[in-house]
Protein backbone atom coordinates (compact mmCIF):
# COMPACT_ATOMS: atom_id res chain seq x y z
CA UNK A 1 0.00 0.00 0.00
CA UNK A 2 1.48 3.42 -0.77
CA UNK A 3 1.21 6.21 2.00
CA UNK A 4 1.64 10.05 0.94
CA UNK A 5 4.49 10.59 2.86
CA UNK A 6 4.90 14.15 2.05
CA UNK A 7 1.45 15.31 3.14
CA UNK A 8 1.55 12.74 6.31
CA UNK A 9 5.26 14.09 7.37
CA UNK A 10 3.60 18.27 6.70
CA UNK A 11 0.76 17.10 8.81
CA UNK A 12 2.24 16.34 11.99
CA UNK A 13 5.44 18.71 11.66
CA UNK A 14 8.09 16.09 11.16
CA UNK A 15 10.45 15.33 7.47
CA UNK A 16 9.71 12.15 5.35
CA UNK A 17 12.53 10.22 6.55
CA UNK A 18 11.63 10.57 10.18
CA UNK A 19 8.19 10.15 9.47
CA UNK A 20 9.69 6.77 7.72
CA UNK A 21 11.51 5.73 10.56
CA UNK A 22 8.09 5.92 12.68
CA UNK A 23 6.33 3.97 10.74
CA UNK A 24 9.00 1.21 10.54
CA UNK A 25 9.86 1.72 14.32
CA UNK A 26 5.79 1.59 15.03
CA UNK A 27 6.41 -1.78 12.59
CA UNK A 28 8.17 -3.54 14.86
CA UNK A 29 5.25 -4.06 17.24
CA UNK A 30 3.42 -6.49 14.98
CA UNK A 31 6.98 -7.61 13.92
CA UNK A 32 7.74 -8.90 17.35
CA UNK A 33 4.48 -10.60 17.88
CA UNK A 34 4.48 -12.72 14.66
CA UNK A 35 8.43 -13.66 16.12
CA UNK A 36 6.18 -15.79 18.59
CA UNK A 37 4.84 -18.20 16.07
CA UNK A 38 7.89 -19.27 13.92
CA UNK A 39 8.17 -22.79 14.30
CA UNK A 40 11.72 -23.33 14.73
CA UNK A 41 14.44 -22.01 16.65
CA UNK A 42 15.87 -21.72 12.84
CA UNK A 43 13.30 -20.10 11.63
CA UNK A 44 13.48 -18.02 14.31
CA UNK A 45 16.90 -16.48 13.90
CA UNK A 46 16.09 -16.28 9.90
CA UNK A 47 13.02 -14.37 10.90
CA UNK A 48 14.78 -12.25 13.59
CA UNK A 49 17.61 -11.27 11.00
CA UNK A 50 15.27 -10.83 8.10
CA UNK A 51 12.61 -8.84 9.53
CA UNK A 52 15.43 -6.52 11.11
CA UNK A 53 17.12 -6.16 7.89
CA UNK A 54 13.99 -5.50 5.85
CA UNK A 55 12.98 -3.17 8.53
CA UNK A 56 16.35 -0.78 8.43
CA UNK A 57 15.87 -0.84 4.36
CA UNK A 58 12.94 0.90 4.79
CA UNK A 59 14.21 2.91 7.49
CA UNK A 60 17.32 4.37 5.78
CA UNK A 61 17.65 2.46 3.08
CA UNK A 62 20.14 -0.29 1.59
CA UNK A 63 23.50 1.33 2.05
CA UNK A 64 22.43 1.18 6.18
CA UNK A 65 22.84 -2.38 6.24
CA UNK A 66 25.86 -2.40 4.40
CA UNK A 67 26.86 -0.28 7.20
CA UNK A 68 25.53 -2.94 10.08
CA UNK A 69 27.33 -5.68 8.58
CA UNK A 70 30.82 -3.85 8.81
CA UNK A 71 30.90 -4.32 12.87
CA UNK A 72 28.72 -7.63 12.45
CA UNK A 73 31.30 -8.88 10.52
CA UNK A 74 34.50 -7.89 12.07
CA UNK A 75 33.10 -9.08 15.47
CA UNK A 76 32.35 -12.43 13.76
CA UNK A 77 35.84 -12.76 12.37
CA UNK A 78 37.58 -11.96 15.78
CA UNK A 79 35.64 -14.56 17.59
CA UNK A 80 36.34 -17.00 14.59
CA UNK A 81 40.17 -15.95 14.22
CA UNK A 82 41.51 -14.05 17.77
CA UNK A 83 39.54 -15.54 20.73
CA UNK A 84 41.97 -15.13 23.45
CA UNK A 85 41.90 -11.30 22.62
CA UNK A 86 38.75 -10.79 19.99
CA UNK A 87 36.93 -8.58 22.89
CA UNK A 88 39.42 -5.64 23.29
CA UNK A 89 39.91 -6.15 19.23
CA UNK A 90 36.24 -6.00 18.73
CA UNK A 91 35.89 -2.88 21.07
CA UNK A 92 38.37 -0.80 19.56
CA UNK A 93 37.01 -2.21 15.78
CA UNK A 94 33.44 -1.18 16.49
CA UNK A 95 33.90 2.00 18.17
CA UNK A 96 36.09 3.06 15.63
CA UNK A 97 33.81 1.81 13.06
CA UNK A 98 31.08 3.95 14.71
CA UNK A 99 33.06 7.12 15.30
CA UNK A 100 34.18 7.02 11.33
CA UNK A 101 30.17 6.72 10.61
CA UNK A 102 29.76 9.75 13.04
CA UNK A 103 32.14 11.91 11.21
CA UNK A 104 31.01 11.41 7.80
CA UNK A 105 27.70 11.73 8.25
CA UNK A 106 27.46 14.19 11.04
CA UNK A 107 24.56 12.70 12.64
CA UNK A 108 24.63 15.06 15.70
CA UNK A 109 23.75 18.00 13.24
CA UNK A 110 21.10 15.75 11.36
CA UNK A 111 19.56 14.51 14.79
CA UNK A 112 19.50 18.29 16.23
CA UNK A 113 17.81 19.25 13.48
CA UNK A 114 14.96 16.88 13.37
CA UNK A 115 16.67 14.68 10.43
CA UNK A 116 17.48 10.88 11.36
CA UNK A 117 20.13 8.40 9.99
CA UNK A 118 21.25 4.96 10.20
CA UNK A 119 24.32 5.69 13.04
CA UNK A 120 21.68 6.00 15.84
CA UNK A 121 20.60 2.42 15.00
CA UNK A 122 24.54 1.25 14.36
CA UNK A 123 25.18 2.92 17.70
CA UNK A 124 22.93 0.29 19.38
CA UNK A 125 24.30 -2.52 17.51
CA UNK A 126 27.46 -1.82 17.75
CA UNK A 127 27.07 -2.30 21.76
CA UNK A 128 25.51 -5.77 20.86
CA UNK A 129 28.34 -7.02 18.83
CA UNK A 130 30.96 -5.91 21.25
CA UNK A 131 29.04 -7.35 24.26
CA UNK A 132 28.99 -10.69 22.10
CA UNK A 133 32.44 -10.66 21.91
CA UNK A 134 33.70 -10.26 25.06
CA UNK A 135 31.22 -12.59 26.76
CA UNK A 136 32.72 -15.00 24.01
CA UNK A 137 36.17 -14.24 25.35
CA UNK A 138 35.36 -14.83 28.86
CA UNK A 139 34.15 -18.33 28.12
CA UNK A 140 38.13 -19.00 27.84
CA UNK A 141 38.24 -17.31 31.29
CA UNK A 142 38.29 -19.67 35.10
CA UNK A 143 34.99 -19.10 36.32
CA UNK A 144 36.55 -18.15 39.97
CA UNK A 145 38.02 -15.10 38.63
CA UNK A 146 34.59 -14.05 37.07
CA UNK A 147 32.02 -11.67 38.65
CA UNK A 148 28.34 -12.78 38.81
CA UNK A 149 27.49 -11.28 35.94
CA UNK A 150 30.29 -12.31 33.71
CA UNK A 151 29.52 -15.81 34.96
CA UNK A 152 26.02 -15.12 33.70
CA UNK A 153 26.75 -14.31 30.07
CA UNK A 154 29.77 -15.39 29.54
CA UNK A 155 29.31 -17.85 26.05
CA UNK A 156 31.27 -21.27 25.96
CA UNK A 157 30.49 -22.39 22.31
CA UNK A 158 30.58 -19.61 19.40
CA UNK A 159 27.25 -18.78 18.54
CA UNK A 160 26.48 -19.85 14.62
CA UNK A 161 26.38 -16.96 11.82
CA UNK A 162 22.62 -17.19 11.69
CA UNK A 163 22.33 -16.91 15.18
CA UNK A 164 24.82 -14.06 15.69
CA UNK A 165 22.93 -12.04 12.48
CA UNK A 166 19.37 -12.93 14.22
CA UNK A 167 20.85 -11.30 17.76
CA UNK A 168 22.02 -8.32 15.69
CA UNK A 169 19.38 -7.15 13.99
CA UNK A 170 16.35 -8.43 16.05
CA UNK A 171 13.06 -7.86 14.80
CA UNK A 172 14.56 -4.09 14.44
CA UNK A 173 14.99 -3.44 18.00
CA UNK A 174 18.50 -2.17 17.14
CA UNK A 175 16.59 0.77 16.01
CA UNK A 176 16.65 2.21 19.34
CA UNK A 177 17.39 -0.68 21.66
CA UNK A 178 16.99 -2.31 24.26
CA UNK A 179 20.24 -4.01 24.02
CA UNK A 180 20.90 -7.20 25.65
CA UNK A 181 22.76 -10.04 25.68
CA UNK A 182 23.46 -12.93 23.11
CA UNK A 183 22.72 -15.36 25.94
CA UNK A 184 19.27 -13.88 26.94
CA UNK A 185 18.73 -13.96 23.32
CA UNK A 186 19.85 -17.74 22.46
CA UNK A 187 17.80 -19.11 25.38
CA UNK A 188 14.60 -16.98 24.99
CA UNK A 189 15.05 -18.69 21.18
CA UNK A 190 15.14 -21.86 22.26
CA UNK A 191 12.68 -21.79 25.25
CA UNK A 192 15.16 -22.46 27.68
CA UNK A 193 16.40 -20.67 30.93
CA UNK A 194 13.17 -18.17 32.40
CA UNK A 195 11.42 -18.87 29.04
CA UNK A 196 11.41 -22.48 29.67
CA UNK A 197 8.08 -24.02 30.77
CA UNK A 198 7.44 -23.96 33.99
CA UNK A 199 4.89 -25.18 37.00
CA UNK A 200 3.89 -21.41 37.49
CA UNK A 201 1.43 -22.10 34.87
CA UNK A 202 1.37 -20.99 31.11
CA UNK A 203 3.31 -18.01 29.00
CA UNK A 204 3.03 -14.91 30.58
CA UNK A 205 0.43 -12.82 28.56
CA UNK A 206 2.61 -9.95 27.39
CA UNK A 207 -0.75 -7.86 26.10
CA UNK A 208 -1.48 -6.07 29.15
CA UNK A 209 2.43 -4.74 29.44
CA UNK A 210 2.00 -3.83 25.70
CA UNK A 211 -0.79 -1.83 26.19
CA UNK A 212 1.16 0.37 28.67
CA UNK A 213 3.83 1.05 26.82
CA UNK A 214 1.82 1.96 23.99
CA UNK A 215 -0.52 4.45 26.27
CA UNK A 216 2.79 5.52 27.78
CA UNK A 217 4.71 6.71 24.56
CA UNK A 218 1.58 8.21 23.52
CA UNK A 219 1.28 10.21 26.39
CA UNK A 220 5.23 11.01 26.25
CA UNK A 221 4.55 12.39 22.49
CA UNK A 222 2.02 14.79 23.55
CA UNK A 223 3.55 16.35 26.03
CA UNK A 224 6.57 16.65 24.12
CA UNK A 225 4.77 18.25 21.05
CA UNK A 226 2.93 20.57 23.65
CA UNK A 227 6.11 21.60 24.80
CA UNK A 228 8.52 22.42 22.30
CA UNK A 229 7.22 25.09 20.62
CA UNK A 230 7.40 27.04 24.17
CA UNK A 231 11.00 26.16 24.53
CA UNK A 232 12.87 25.65 21.16
CA UNK A 233 16.57 25.20 21.33
CA UNK A 234 17.11 27.64 19.07
CA UNK A 235 15.80 30.06 21.98
CA UNK A 236 19.67 29.53 22.94
CA UNK A 237 20.71 31.73 19.97
CA UNK A 238 18.34 34.52 20.16
CA UNK A 239 19.26 37.97 21.42
CA UNK A 240 15.91 38.08 23.99
CA UNK A 241 17.70 35.47 26.09
CA UNK A 242 20.33 37.33 26.70
CA UNK A 243 18.21 40.42 28.18
CA UNK A 244 16.70 38.08 30.28
CA UNK A 245 17.49 38.02 33.99
CA UNK A 246 20.07 35.00 35.77
CA UNK A 247 16.78 33.20 37.34
CA UNK A 248 14.68 33.36 34.37
CA UNK A 249 17.84 31.92 32.02
CA UNK A 250 18.15 29.06 34.39
CA UNK A 251 15.11 28.28 34.64
CA UNK A 252 14.17 28.24 30.96
CA UNK A 253 17.43 25.60 30.82
CA UNK A 254 15.34 23.71 33.21
CA UNK A 255 12.47 23.18 30.89
CA UNK A 256 14.22 23.01 27.48
CA UNK A 257 16.11 19.70 29.09
CA UNK A 258 13.10 18.88 30.70
CA UNK A 259 11.39 19.29 27.41
CA UNK A 260 14.00 17.93 25.44
CA UNK A 261 13.29 14.15 27.39
CA UNK A 262 10.20 13.71 27.05
CA UNK A 263 11.46 12.95 22.93
CA UNK A 264 13.72 10.37 24.38
CA UNK A 265 11.09 8.99 26.89
CA UNK A 266 8.80 8.63 23.83
CA UNK A 267 11.28 6.83 21.82
CA UNK A 268 12.22 4.15 24.59
CA UNK A 269 8.44 3.70 25.36
CA UNK A 270 7.78 2.83 21.84
CA UNK A 271 10.98 0.40 21.67
CA UNK A 272 9.35 -1.15 24.75
CA UNK A 273 6.36 -3.02 22.92
CA UNK A 274 7.93 -5.25 20.43
CA UNK A 275 10.41 -6.56 22.82
CA UNK A 276 7.20 -7.14 25.42
CA UNK A 277 4.98 -8.72 22.93
CA UNK A 278 7.73 -11.21 21.29
CA UNK A 279 8.43 -12.09 24.66
CA UNK A 280 11.88 -11.25 25.02
CA UNK A 281 11.22 -8.50 27.05
CA UNK A 282 9.94 -11.34 30.17
CA UNK A 283 12.37 -11.19 32.76
CA UNK A 284 11.35 -13.59 35.82
CA UNK A 285 7.97 -13.68 38.29
CA UNK A 286 7.50 -11.56 41.24
CA UNK A 287 7.79 -13.57 44.91
CA UNK A 288 4.29 -12.15 45.00
CA UNK A 289 1.37 -14.60 45.32
CA UNK A 290 0.31 -15.52 43.36
CA UNK A 291 3.60 -14.52 41.41
CA UNK A 292 3.69 -12.03 38.46
CA UNK A 293 5.28 -11.21 35.19
CA UNK A 294 8.04 -8.70 34.87
CA UNK A 295 8.52 -6.77 31.80
CA UNK A 296 12.23 -5.00 32.98
CA UNK A 297 14.21 -6.49 30.27
CA UNK A 298 12.35 -3.85 27.49
CA UNK A 299 12.36 -1.06 30.13
CA UNK A 300 14.78 1.84 29.28
CA UNK A 301 13.86 4.13 31.38
CA UNK A 302 11.75 5.44 34.50
CA UNK A 303 10.26 8.64 34.17
CA UNK A 304 9.54 9.61 37.15
CA UNK A 305 12.73 7.96 38.77
CA UNK A 306 14.31 10.75 36.83
CA UNK A 307 12.44 13.55 37.18
CA UNK A 308 12.57 13.00 40.96
CA UNK A 309 16.00 11.86 41.37
CA UNK A 310 17.03 12.25 45.29
CA UNK A 311 20.62 11.85 44.13
CA UNK A 312 22.59 12.14 41.09
CA UNK A 313 24.32 8.64 41.34
CA UNK A 314 20.50 7.21 40.51
CA UNK A 315 20.23 8.37 37.28
CA UNK A 316 21.96 5.92 35.27
CA UNK A 317 19.74 3.52 36.95
CA UNK A 318 16.20 5.19 35.21
CA UNK A 319 17.94 7.29 32.34
CA UNK A 320 18.74 5.01 28.89
CA UNK A 321 18.89 1.60 31.54
CA UNK A 322 20.21 -0.85 29.09
CA UNK A 323 23.32 1.12 27.83
CA UNK A 324 24.00 2.47 31.30
CA UNK A 325 24.17 -1.31 32.30
CA UNK A 326 26.22 -1.95 29.11
CA UNK A 327 28.79 1.09 30.07
CA UNK A 328 28.79 -0.72 33.85
CA UNK A 329 29.43 -4.59 32.86
CA UNK A 330 31.68 -3.61 29.97
CA UNK A 331 33.72 -0.74 30.92
CA UNK A 332 33.42 0.67 34.66
CA UNK A 333 33.79 -2.97 36.43
CA UNK A 334 37.09 -3.93 33.68
CA UNK A 335 38.64 -1.22 34.34
CA UNK A 336 38.69 -1.39 38.41
CA UNK A 337 41.71 -3.26 39.70
CA UNK A 338 41.13 -6.34 40.98
CA UNK A 339 40.96 -5.60 45.08
CA UNK A 340 40.67 -1.85 44.83
CA UNK A 341 37.77 0.61 44.85
CA UNK A 342 36.33 2.15 41.70
CA UNK A 343 37.54 6.08 41.97
CA UNK A 344 36.98 9.18 40.08
CA UNK A 345 39.02 7.86 37.03
CA UNK A 346 36.88 5.41 36.55
CA UNK A 347 33.46 6.97 36.46
CA UNK A 348 35.18 9.52 33.73
CA UNK A 349 36.88 6.82 31.44
CA UNK A 350 32.98 5.23 31.50
CA UNK A 351 31.24 8.60 30.92
CA UNK A 352 33.95 9.33 28.61
CA UNK A 353 33.18 5.91 26.70
CA UNK A 354 29.74 7.48 26.48
CA UNK A 355 30.67 10.53 25.50
CA UNK A 356 32.12 9.17 22.07
CA UNK A 357 29.69 6.13 21.65
CA UNK A 358 27.22 9.51 20.93
CA UNK A 359 29.71 11.26 18.20
CA UNK A 360 32.31 13.58 18.53
CA UNK A 361 31.03 16.63 19.16
CA UNK A 362 31.91 19.42 22.06
CA UNK A 363 28.65 19.17 23.33
CA UNK A 364 28.77 15.51 24.30
CA UNK A 365 31.79 15.17 25.50
CA UNK A 366 30.95 18.65 27.64
CA UNK A 367 27.91 16.98 29.33
CA UNK A 368 29.80 13.75 30.15
CA UNK A 369 32.76 14.94 31.38
CA UNK A 370 29.81 17.21 33.75
CA UNK A 371 28.33 13.72 34.36
CA UNK A 372 31.05 12.74 35.95
CA UNK A 373 31.05 15.75 38.46
CA UNK A 374 27.68 15.87 39.14
CA UNK A 375 27.44 11.95 40.12
CA UNK A 376 31.08 12.48 42.24
CA UNK A 377 29.59 15.75 43.67
CA UNK A 378 25.98 13.72 44.54
CA UNK A 379 28.72 10.99 46.28
CA UNK A 380 29.92 13.88 48.94
CA UNK A 381 26.14 14.82 49.69
CA UNK A 382 25.36 11.81 50.32
CA UNK A 383 28.19 10.71 52.61
CA UNK A 384 27.16 13.92 54.56
CA UNK A 385 23.73 12.80 54.71
CA UNK A 386 24.30 9.37 56.06
CA UNK A 387 26.43 10.59 58.78
CA UNK A 388 23.95 13.73 59.61
CA UNK A 389 21.98 13.33 62.69
CA UNK A 390 17.83 12.68 62.57
CA UNK A 391 16.41 15.95 60.60
CA UNK A 392 19.53 17.19 59.64
CA UNK A 393 19.49 14.60 57.27
CA UNK A 394 16.27 15.05 55.62
CA UNK A 395 18.24 18.50 54.95
CA UNK A 396 20.65 16.68 53.03
CA UNK A 397 18.34 14.64 50.78
CA UNK A 398 16.52 18.12 49.79
CA UNK A 399 20.00 19.83 49.04
CA UNK A 400 21.13 16.40 46.83
CA UNK A 401 17.28 16.81 45.13
CA UNK A 402 18.31 20.31 44.17
CA UNK A 403 21.34 19.70 43.09
CA UNK A 404 20.80 16.97 40.71
CA UNK A 405 17.57 19.13 39.50
CA UNK A 406 20.17 21.97 38.59
CA UNK A 407 23.35 20.03 37.54
CA UNK A 408 21.05 17.99 35.08
CA UNK A 409 19.54 20.35 33.61
CA UNK A 410 22.60 22.96 33.31
CA UNK A 411 24.53 20.27 32.00
CA UNK A 412 22.16 18.45 29.52
CA UNK A 413 22.17 21.82 27.47
CA UNK A 414 25.74 20.74 25.59
CA UNK A 415 24.22 17.77 24.88
CA UNK A 416 21.41 19.26 23.26
CA UNK A 417 23.22 22.17 21.68
CA UNK A 418 26.23 20.17 20.27
CA UNK A 419 28.48 22.90 19.55
CA UNK A 420 31.10 24.27 21.39
CA UNK A 421 29.94 27.80 21.18
CA UNK A 422 26.77 27.65 22.14
CA UNK A 423 27.49 25.51 24.90
CA UNK A 424 29.77 27.73 26.66
CA UNK A 425 27.89 30.74 25.76
CA UNK A 426 24.67 29.04 27.17
CA UNK A 427 26.62 27.88 30.36
CA UNK A 428 28.28 31.28 30.50
CA UNK A 429 24.75 32.99 30.83
CA UNK A 430 24.00 31.46 34.01
CA UNK A 431 28.08 31.93 35.27
CA UNK A 432 28.76 28.73 35.32
CA UNK A 433 26.94 27.37 38.30
CA UNK A 434 26.30 23.77 37.26
CA UNK A 435 30.09 23.67 36.84
CA UNK A 436 31.54 25.55 39.82
CA UNK A 437 28.88 23.56 42.58
CA UNK A 438 30.21 20.15 41.82
CA UNK A 439 33.21 20.96 41.93
CA UNK A 440 33.00 23.04 45.20
CA UNK A 441 31.06 20.01 46.51
CA UNK A 442 33.98 17.61 45.40
CA UNK A 443 36.59 19.91 47.09
CA UNK A 444 34.47 20.25 50.28
CA UNK A 445 34.40 16.22 50.36
CA UNK A 446 38.17 15.84 50.53
CA UNK A 447 38.04 18.46 53.80
CA UNK A 448 35.28 17.61 55.32
CA UNK A 449 35.10 13.68 55.53
CA UNK A 450 32.50 12.59 58.10
CA UNK A 451 32.53 9.18 60.02
CA UNK A 452 31.84 6.21 58.11
CA UNK A 453 28.33 4.71 59.57
CA UNK A 454 27.88 1.67 59.15
CA UNK A 455 27.27 -0.22 55.83
CA UNK A 456 23.86 -0.70 54.79
CA UNK A 457 22.20 -1.76 51.33
CA UNK A 458 21.62 2.20 50.31
CA UNK A 459 25.47 2.80 50.91
CA UNK A 460 25.92 -0.28 48.72
CA UNK A 461 23.48 1.28 45.75
CA UNK A 462 25.66 4.79 46.11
Amino acid sequence: MELDLDAMASSIGVSVPVLRFLLCFVATIPVGYFHRFVPSSFGKHVYAFGAGAYLSYLSFGMSSNAHFLVPMLLGYASMLLFRRHCGIITFFLGFGYLIGCHVYYMSGDAWKEGGIDSTGALMVLTLKVISCAINYNDGLLKEEDLRETQKKNRLIKMPSLIEYFGYCLCCGCHFAGPVFEMKDYLEWTERKGIWAPTNKGPSPSPYGATARAILQAAVCMAIYLYLVPYYPLSRFNDPIYQEWGFWKRLSYQYMSGFTARWKYYFIWSISEPSIIISGLGFSGWTDSSPPKPRWDRAKNTDILGVELAKSSVQLPSVWNIQVSTWLRHYVYDRIVQKGKKPGFLQLLATQATSAVWHGLYPGYIIFFGHSALMIAGSRVIYRWQQAAPGHIKKIFVLMNFAYTILVLNYSCVGFLVLSLRETLAAYGSVYYIGTIIPIVFIILGKVIKPAKPSRSKAQKEQ
